[in-house]
């Protein structure tokens, strides 16, 4: 049996959807037995603490406190670390985002707890949790246990299916502010600049259309029109990335963002080892290479041998037709 907490992650004053894929995984590492309750941290934590009512917690946990108004590790983790202590928590688990990538690994350390980056799947079974991890960029899987009293667990939001509300309404409990870090005095939060796109974000986007090198400077000019269409995010390969095609927020891959959408376009993409680390979990697979030796053509479900600069146009037109 797994008592689990969930570090809730915040942004505007919002919970990101990344928290729902902890929250699945929470929900899969109590099925043998134990609860699981949400820890909302952050300036105006109360009020986003009423997004995560119906998820089936036990508890909401909320730590809201103005001089948590911007994220700093050295701030957030004490809090996380006592909150684990005193609910006597055998599991912290944040998505592995930047956000619990940073936090994670400091609460670790202040709890003395084993910790499992990037993990894919979780298993109960005989009373502990094994956890499948992916290793040389995909290609092999390791499980492994955690010996250590408390755990904590970062998983993949990729390999997580954001968790649907099940009803109900978890109750609500404030818990106190610890103080931060020594090291705290020594950062200081100097300000968040973040790309405004009316697109979804790489991590929630249902659909990715990604381009690589093959599009050079039209590289915005070919894929625009069809993710507009579909309401989708745009993603890049690092190659692309590294010419100056394409920002480096867009990258995909094993140095970039890890996705799994409905469906994933990849134009123009050869099909490299690291980018195929941050893409075969997509559901459906489509790619368009005019090289017919591709790699990307062995994951992909669909795929097209053509010019992409002319394929992609004549899609986007029998796409526009249809919807």
């Amino acid at each position: 049996m797994s008592n689990v907490l969930v570090v809730a992650e915040m942004l505007d004053g919002h919970v990101r959807k990344s928290t729902h894929s902890a929250i699945t995984f929470a929900r899969k590492a109590t099925a043998g037995g134990g609860t699981f309750s949400i820890l909302v941290i952050g300036a105006g934590a109360q009020a986003a603490s009423g997004e995560l009512a119906a998820y089936g917690a036990q508890k909401i946990l909320v730590a809201d406190d103005a001089s948590l108004k911007n994220y700093i590790c050295e701030r957030f983790a004490p809090t996380v670390a006592a909150v684990a202590k005193a609910g006597s928590f055998d599991v912290v688990t944040a998505t592995a985002s930047s956000y619990g990538k940073d936090l994670l690994p400091r609460v670790a350390a202040k709890l003395g707890a084993g910790y499992a980056p990037d993990i894919s799947d979780v298993t109960p079974a005989g009373g502990k949790l094994s956890y499948k991890r992916p290793m040389y960029a995909g290609n092999a899987y390791g499980h492994a246990e955690l010996t250590t009293a408390i755990q904590v667990v970062s998983p993949r939001q990729s390999e997580f299916a954001a968790a649907e509300p099940s009803g109900g309404a978890s109750p609500s409990e404030v818990v106190a502010v610890t103080p931060p870090d020594a090291a705290a005095s020594r950062v200081e939060f100097v300000s968040m600049e973040s790309a405004k796109s009316e697109r979804p974000d790489l991590g929630e986007a249902r659909v990715i259309v990604s381009g690589g090198r093959a599009l050079k400077e039209q590289f915005a000019q070919v894929l625009d029109p069809l993710a507009n269409a579909l309401g989708a995010a745009v993603g890049a390969s690092r190659a692309a990335c590294d010419a100056g095609y394409a920002p480096a927020e867009l990258q995909v891959g094993q140095t970039g963002r890890v996705v799994a959408p409905a469906l994933y376009f990849a134009i123009g993409i050869s099909g490299a080892i690291q980018h195929l680390a941050g893409m075969k979990g997509s559901k459906t697979i489509v790619a368009i290479n005019k090289d017919a030796e591709a790699p990307i053509f062995q994951v992909a479900d669909y795929g097209l041998v053509a010019d992409l600069f002319q394929a992609v146009p004549e899609l986007v037109t029998e796409i526009k037709k249809v919807l």
